[in-house]
């Protein structure tokens, strides 16, 4: 199974998709029960609206908590619509603003004979014997793949300690770029990771490294699934919401 890039905010395929009246319009939402013993309501940065409620919870109770939180809801929406399109594209210009493990760092480029990379205050300092952008672009890129070698690898390794015990093959982790996926695990267990992850918080990269290894146990987007992940992660939606924020 895989994560993809444009359905970061994979909804359990036990949810319910229905729709509340409020003031002249309606407002629809997806609703999940879980084991929980409140009821959480969240707007995603896609503008939907997604409901996590006690099981046994009545509908008319969470109609009328959306209909009472309404206003709020509104407000999400209105705050998200600002960030559309997110990502602007890249120049790989002085002073353009890249992101590393969820931190955003300005270019300073600067011409010098050896070609390099260093982290400092703020900024990704760059020397380079051509201040081209495609130039600065693959620098920049290797930069990267070293990271994502070794900091996604270091995350996996911690991530794996929740599923170690369980009697399961561990997977091989493979970092490469991926045009349609965060992440995908096969059948020959090989955990293929996006390369563009070293970009992201750190515990955005340990969501969807646990979401994939939740496939070593139930393949599919199951309700049996989605009470692993919460079970392994309870905070998966929030860590979902944020990578969607990032990198989306």
């Amino acid at each position: 199974m895989s994560l993809p890039i444009n359905q970061v905010s994979i909804i359990p395929s036990c949810t319910k998709r229905l729709v509340v009246i409020y003031g002249g319009g309606e407002i629809p939402f997806q609703l999940y029960f879980s084991k929980r013993k409140s009821l959480e309501i969240s707007v995603h940065p896609d503008k939907s609206v997604f409901v996590k409620a006690p099981e046994g919870t009545e509908q008319q109770a969470i109609e009328d908590k959306i209909r009472k939180r309404a206003r709020w809801i509104k407000r999400q929406i209105r705050y998200f619509d600002q960030f559309d399109p997110r990502t602007p594209s890249r120049k790989y210009v002085g002073g353009e603003s890249h992101l590393y493990l969820g931190k955003k760092y300005r270019l300073k480029i600067e011409l010098e004979p050896k070609n390099s990379i260093l982290l400092k205050a703020g900024f990704f300092m760059v020397t380079s014997d051509s201040g081209k952008p495609d130039h600065i672009e693959s620098l920049l890129n290797d930069w990267y793949r070293e990271k994502a070698d070794f900091h996604l690898n270091k995350i996996f390794t911690e991530c794996w300690g929740k599923f170690k015990h369980q009697d399961l093959e561990k997977p091989t982790v493979k970092i490469m770029r991926l045009k349609k996926r965060w992440g995908s695990l096969s059948k020959n267990k090989t955990l293929s990771l996006n390369l563009d992850l070293i970009k992201a918080p750190k515990e955005c990269i340990e969501y969807v490294i646990i979401h994939e290894l939740c496939h070593l146990i139930h393949h599919n987007h199951s309700p049996d699934f989605f009470k692993l992940l919460e079970r392994s992660l309870p905070d998966w939606i929030k860590r979902k919401h944020k990578l969607e924020m990032a990198l989306v």
